[in-house]
């Protein structure tokens, strides 16, 4: 079917509705009573429990994609969302990194935040804070946000050229996820601050981890690559492959249009749609494993792609004609996937690198892999725009796109 706008918005307020629940903003004491005065806070002091955690690189995904929501649906609540939980987050940080200092044996429940160890613990949190800095205007995040631009640009471990790397599962090894948890925070530094040496690191990135692990035959990334060996075995894990494509688009969206190492960056994103469109099932999902089919159709990179398709469709990248039907076609799949109290299905829950097709076809689905809520959150507000550009319609049961008169 052809979605309206107002069907979008109504499907997306059933998650917002849902997370607000969900992700309770609160601490508890030792006997799980609420509390309510930070000065109490004690190596006892727990996060409110809720489905999700507030400090997990996918809540990073979800706080942009609320600010996102926001600016599309002229629709406070949602950065209210995002703004309310940075808020908290800073609140207690102070109490808990005291605690860590004088015990270095507790690990606080801001742990990750406050000792990040690998770019999961600090990209997408800090390019959320970084968006959330432009829009509330005031400096309540800059210490953070400082805090993980560090530990990105100088600790974490790198390759000798540069490039971002994991010692899991094995030694000097890349994941292309790598490239969304690192390159949408250097590429809001670099416009948050003004300091290009954060726009070179973040085409610099993807780059070379193109070089590496881009399959150009194909249009699209293998999941894992290790320095020692002679041979790459590429799966095309659905998700990771989702991660690249955003943080291309996180890039050019902040990238000034005539900066050196664009249009490198924007033929790999373009080869990489190309690779992405063929591969769509007739469903309107992405697979699992995209290349084979007997996997599972897979929501959250079925989401990441629909939002950066037609993102880039709405920001004249790609053409509408062309690549608008795969969108709509994908928004009616995702749209079958979103319960009436505002849970997604069918999200592969989180998964390492592997090297045999078993590892992914059977990793488990379930509601509470946070994964999808921010994808579904982006694809549907960035849908709203498209049908508000151009006007669709079923011609001889397809669908087809054109330039509003």
């Amino acid at each position: 079917e052809i979605p309206v706008a107002k069907q979008l918005a109504s499907q997306l307020d059933k998650i917002l509705v849902y997370l607000e629940k969900a992700t309770p903003v609160g601490l508890v004491n030792g006997n799980k009573m609420p509390l309510e005065d930070y000065s109490e806070i004690n190596k006892q002091t727990k996060l409110k429990p809720g489905d999700f955690r507030l400090t997990s690189y996918e809540w990073g995904v979800t706080y942009s994609a609320m600010l996102h929501a926001a600016e599309v649906l002229k629709d406070a609540r949602y950065s209210e969302y995002t703004l309310t939980r940075l808020d908290f987050i800073e609140h207690i940080r102070p109490a808990f990194k005291t605690l860590e200092e004088q015990d270095r044996s507790f690990k606080s429940p801001l742990h990750s935040v406050l000792h990040p160890k690998e770019l999961d613990d600090a990209g997408a949190l800090c390019a959320a804070m970084i968006k959330a800095q432009k829009i509330s205007g005031n400096a309540t995040y800059s210490s953070m946000i400082d805090h993980f631009i560090d530990y990105i640009s100088h600790k974490n471990f790198r390759f000798p050229d540069g490039t971002f790397a994991r010692n899991r599962q094995h030694p000097n090894t890349l994941w292309i996820d790598d490239l969304y948890m690192s390159v949408p925070a250097l590429a809001q530094m670099g416009s948050f601050s003004g300091e290009t040496t954060y726009f070179d690191d973040a085409i610099k990135q993807l780059l070379q981890f193109s070089e590496r692990m881009f399959c150009p035959d194909v249009g699209l990334f293998m999941h894992g690559w290790v320095l020692d060996m002679k041979h790459h075995p590429a799966y095309y894990w659905g998700r990771a492959n989702g991660w690249a494509l955003l943080a291309m688009v996180e890039l050019l969206h902040v990238l000034p249009e005539t900066y050196e190492g664009r249009h490198g960056v924007l033929e790999i994103f373009n080869q990489h749609v190309k690779g992405l469109a063929r591969l769509q099932s007739g469903s309107g999902f992405w697979h699992q494993l995209l290349d084979r089919h007997d996997t599972y159709y897979e929501t959250s990179a079925t989401a990441i792609i629909t939002y950066a398709i037609a993102w880039a469709i709405n920001n004249g990248y790609l053409e509408a004609k062309e690549y608008g039907p795969a969108t709509i076609l994908a928004w009616n799949a995702i749209n079958s996937r979103i319960h009436t109290k505002g849970q997604i299905e069918g999200t592969c829950v989180g998964t390492g690198m592997g090297f045999d097709p078993a590892f992914y076809v059977h990793r488990p689905l379930s509601v509470f892999a946070a994964h999808a809520y921010g994808p579904v959150i982006m694809a549907g507000s960035e849908l709203i725009r498209f049908i508000e550009k151009y006007t669709v319609k079923l011609v001889e049961n397809a669908i087809q796109v054109y330039a509003k008169k």
